[in-house]
């Protein structure tokens, strides 16, 4: 007969989530970065036109053409993106809805001003005469109108989708935290539920075994106390820790087979091979208690002869190895319930370690071998 239990489930832990980066500061920056750029053509560009017009030099029909719609872009853009920056950062809270009408009407007008200040630098730089200048404006504004609005609105759509895009990765990753927390919150109360289920079994017969002792062994009954109250202190302080040393773990087993020896006397016999380099080991608490206890109340109590118990470790390929053996009848995990010792032990693993914890039994000749398993 051999059964292993693989218990499924996460391991209880927090993770660590990273904050995601401020979008309001991410898409100021990128503006500022895209207007900086702007206006440093814009600088030479001005300074190119003051060069031409100082020094006379002709241009080609072409150049003229070229250097006049270099103007209008310079001219437009800078205040453009200024002015759209500003409109979709002051309105789109207040005004979602009329915010694109806002973003509309604004580069129009700096469309409009756009123009007027690209028919002056073009007359300065002798490309225009004067008396054409409101022609070219007249002829120019529609085109500019259009571009503008064209560009304008498509960066704003960018910027809603990218500012609604990171809102929801935000949102997502909010809820992921908290659900997180939650579960944790509820695996500890879980755990601590369990972990307290273990103490009014062991609390009620180690009284009995008290009370049973004071007529006739009071020293010995004094001794039991002073055992019993070091358990409870350690079961009370394994609740805020989590895991314990193997050693305390150990210590607590010997206590509590002395106090069930005050009722079993020679029917209960023991042997601890445990090697004193996993003194230190990490073990959840009261686990290889539970083991030694299932063999107390189900193969000690229930024959005239008692029982042997052999308690050992090991540890291999980091994973730690916690054996109890008994020379009792044997018994299988699937009669097991959740209000078993073992069924206890059971659902601490599944919250500690999730699928790495295991519980197996099995029969080595004519003797049970309970072996409890988790990562190191």
């Amino acid at each position: 007969m051999n059964e292993k239990i693989c218990l499924p489930g996460p391991r209880l832990q927090e993770k660590q989530s990273e904050s995601p980066p401020d979008s309001s500061f991410v898409s100021r920056a990128i503006w500022f970065t895209a207007g900086l750029g702007i206006l440093i053509i814009t600088i030479g560009l001005l300074i190119t036109v003051l060069f031409l017009t100082t020094h006379k030099i002709g241009l080609s029909q072409s150049g003229k053409e070229f250097l006049a719609s270099s103007i209008y872009a310079a001219m437009i853009a800078p205040i453009s993106a200024v002015v759209l920056n500003w409109v979709a950062h002051r309105y789109s809270d207040k005004f979602p809805r009329l915010v694109f009408l806002f973003i509309a009407l604004a580069q129009t007008a700096t469309a409009a001003v756009g123009c007027l200040m690209a028919g002056i630098v073009l007359e300065i730089a002798g490309i225009i005469p004067r008396s054409e200048y409101w022609q070219e404006f007249r002829g120019s504004l529609p085109f500019a109108i259009l571009i503008a609005l064209l560009i304008g609105m498509s960066m704003s759509v960018y910027e809603t989708l990218r500012f609604k895009l990171q809102a929801a990765k935000l949102e997502l990753r909010t809820r992921q935290v908290e659900q997180e927390r939650a579960y944790k919150l509820l695996a500890e109360a879980q755990l601590s539920s369990l972990e307290s289920r273990i103490h009014p079994h062991f609390l009620f017969n180690t009284l009995n075994s008290i009370a049973a002792l004071i007529p006739s062994d009071p020293v010995r009954a004094e001794d039991t106390v002073g055992k019993l109250a070091s358990l409870l202190r350690f079961s009370l302080n394994a609740n805020q820790r989590g895991l314990v040393p193997l050693s305390q773990e150990l210590k607590i087993v010997r206590d509590y087979l002395e106090i069930e020896k005050t009722r079993f006397g020679a029917r209960l016999r023991y042997n601890i091979a445990v090697p004193d380099s996993l003194a230190t080991v990490k073990v959840p608490p009261l686990a290889l208690q539970s083991l030694v206890e299932n063999v107390v109340k189900h193969v000690v109590s229930k024959r005239t002869e008692g029982a042997m118990i052999e308690i050992s470790g090991a540890i291999e390929s980091d994973r730690i190895h916690l054996e109890v053996i008994d020379d009792g009848p044997g018994f299988t995990l699937d009669a097991i319930s959740s209000e078993h010792g073992l069924g206890n032990l059971i659902a601490r693993l599944e919250l500690l370690f999730g699928s790495a914890g295991q519980l197996d039994v099995n029969r080595r000749d004519g003797k049970t071998a309970v072996r409890l398993s988790f990562p190191a």
